[in-house]
């Protein structure tokens, strides 16, 4: 019996899902089978109580460091961290685009009236600030100005210069040491919320408040100012212009005029010409222009620097004078080197950027392409719209809006200090809406620089240039420049973005804590996985069997069965046919018709069981 039970086991198969007859023999077959290092030992051990808790303990233990370990690995890798990766590529590249101006903005005839005004109050406020008569030396003005035509002189459309933003020195006393500022106070509309608008030094104070009233003023033009009539040509600004060894052309740049940095020439702004292609580095194949660098003071308190503004910056993309780029001294020979850095950025989840500015919430006021500080321009210039009804005279305007003039709107000074404020300490959203582009270029700068012309060559220097470029200044040096931009070296470097934590990495690092703490592979995840689906169906077949004797029980009529627990009782049923004479049970049916049960005396109490009788044994003894 013993040797066809052991062959039965022999010839027992592993089916596609164990039936098992136990948990415990569903458990021990999971033992003794898996390749999960130290289960077995639960089995082998079973008969050392302290072996088995010893193992169990030990398997747990490894259960929980290495489903710590995972914790980690996942709050890493939801982290989303990135590493820079630098790569060093040559090749040859495109020239970057290059904007200078001659910080020597338009006079407009149109405006021209209250520009002299403004003049004679920022004389006036000098005089009252440090006692110095600058009106003949300041505000000299100069006759040319430029006629927009089909507009009326500003006077008689009712614009007049507000005397409410007058510059007033104030003192205070920090350390106990008397200091004192310079500065124009602002107010709300309703003149109850005010503040001062102060600068430490004096002269940033009178640049500003010039600039203030100076914006009200341009705001009277209109938005669209044709002076395609009255531009300067290129020579008037750029005596000389090579690049690669052979002179511009026409085609290589296109004029604008910013409102501060006067008359603006940018070269290669498309980056499409193959003539801007650059093939070697060093000073000999970059772009040399000589440059008229003199101030005509046609508004010279919007800038105190005599000079040429330029900046670098990638190709379609809006000059920021304001923010960026350096001066060229006149009377000074600039080399400037540069070195082009790419950077690559993951946006996603690794990071928020934009690949054009399509996703950015920010409608760009801008027509070139997407930069930050395109962005944050437009952004602000929305929010400004919104909240003082009219927008800053520096950045385009959005669609139905108008510049900010006090005239129309006495405190938008107020709101704007206060925004701008806002936007400097990121208290507006907008650095929340711009993200950075996800590709850019960056070019880093090295300058080097000499006088120029030197004292031995100025004069033949100068002769050239007036007879070739009508250059006609009698000046020491003074009014001309030169400035030479070129490529250090053809290579550049990329800055990329990668995942620290990616998908494969980091199956691969659970893989090995995987392996260092049960010395398993993935095959042991399927192992278990098919271990908790016999456990469920196990479950499942159990609950079934349960509820079907349940059911079997409660329809199947009764059976007369004594349980073993009941072996002191004795069950008598009636005999059919025969009378109370022939067989006297030990027991006497009821109403309903069953049988009672007698308890045997001293051995049992007396009991009633639905169809069975317990008697004593001496009565069926007697009967």
């Amino acid at each position: 019996m013993e040797q066809e039970l052991a062959r039965g086991e022999e010839e027992r198969q592993e089916g596609l899902i164990e039936f098992y007859d136990s948990f415990k023999e569903m458990f021990e077959f999971f033992c003794k089978n898996t390749t999960i290092h130290g289960t077995i030992r639960l089995v082998c051990s079973d008969s050392n109580r302290m072996k088995t808790a010893f193992w169990t303990l030990l398997l747990l233990a490894s259960f929980g460091m290495l489903y710590w370990q995972f914790a980690l690995m996942f709050s890493q890798y939801l982290a989303y961290p990135v590493v820079l990766t630098m790569s060093m590529h040559s090749e040859p590249k495109m020239f970057p685009a290059i904007t200078i101006c001659n910080l020597d903005p338009y006079r407009f005839e149109l405006v021209s009236e209250h520009l002299v005004q403004l003049d004679r109050m920022a004389e006036e406020s000098i005089t009252f600030l440090y006692g110095i008569n600058t009106s003949a030396r300041l505000f000299h003005m100069n006759d040319r100005n430029i006629h927009v035509q089909g507009l009326a002189n500003l006077s008689r459309s009712g614009f007049k210069l507000s005397q409410n933003f007058s510059l007033l020195r104030m003192s205070d006393l920090r350390s106990g040491k008397k200091h004192s500022s310079v500065g124009f106070r602002l107010c709300n509309s309703t003149g109850g919320n005010c503040f001062y608008k102060t600068y430490s030094s004096g002269m940033d104070a009178i640049l500003e408040w010039y600039r203030f009233h100076y914006m009200n003023i341009m705001s009277q033009l209109p938005v669209i100012v044709n002076i395609s009539q009255h531009e300067e040509h290129i020579e008037d600004m750029v005596y000389s212009c090579q690049y690669d060894g052979e002179p511009c052309r026409p085609s290589d740049y296109v004029h604008f005029h910013h409102p501060v940095f006067g008359s603006c020439y940018t070269f290669n702004s498309k980056g499409t010409d193959p003539f801007w292609t650059a093939t070697k580095p060093g000073i000999p194949y970059g772009l040399s222009l000589i440059l008229r660098a003199e101030q005509k003071d046609h508004i010279p308190l919007l800038s105190t620097v005599a000079g040429v503004k330029v900046m670098i910056h990638n190709h379609n993309q809006t000059p920021f004078l304001e923010h960026e780029g350096f001066d060229i001294r006149p009377g000074i020979a600039t080399t400037i080197g540069i070195q082009q850095d790419e950077v690559n950025r993951l946006g996603g989840n690794y990071g928020k950027c934009t690949t054009n500015g399509d996703d950015v919430d920010v409608k760009l006021l801008y027509n070139n392409s997407y930069t930050l500080q395109a962005c944050l321009h437009s952004c602000f210039q929305h929010i400004m719209v919104q909240e003082c009804g009219c927008g800053y005279y520096y950045y385009p305007l959005p669609a139905g809006a108008e510049y900010c003039d006090y005239n129309k709107q006495p405190a938008w000074g107020h709101c704007f200090y206060q925004l701008y404020n806002r936007l400097r300490n990121h208290h507006l959203n907008c650095f929340d809406q711009c993200p950075k582009p996800c590709r850019e270029s960056l070019y880093k700068v090295s300058a080097g620089t000499a006088k120029w012309p030197s004292a031995k060559s100025q004069d033949w220097v100068r002769q050239a240039l007036r007879h070739q470029n009508g250059y006609n200044s009698t000046s020491n040096r003074k009014d001309i420049a030169k400035v030479t931009i070129f490529y250090q070296q053809l290579n550049y470097q990329a800055v990329n973005e990668s995942p620290l934590l990616s998908e494969n990495l980091l199956l691969s690092s659970m893989g090995s804590q995987w392996s260092l703490w049960f010395g398993s592979s993935v095959l042991s995840v399927v192992e278990m996985f098919e271990l908790l689906v016999d456990t469920l169906v196990l479950s499942l077949l159990f609950c079934y069997q349960r509820l079907r004797a349940k059911k079997t029980l409660r329809v199947s009529p009764t059976i007369p069965s004594v349980s073993l627990a009941l072996e002191n009782y004795r069950v008598v049923q009636e005999e059919p046919g025969k009378g109370e004479e022939g067989a006297r049970p030990s027991g006497m049916r009821d109403s309903t018709g069953e049988l009672q049960l007698q308890p045997l005396p001293q051995r049992c109490p007396e009991v009633l069981l639905d169809g069975f009788g317990c008697t004593k044994e001496e009565d069926v003894g007697q009967e």
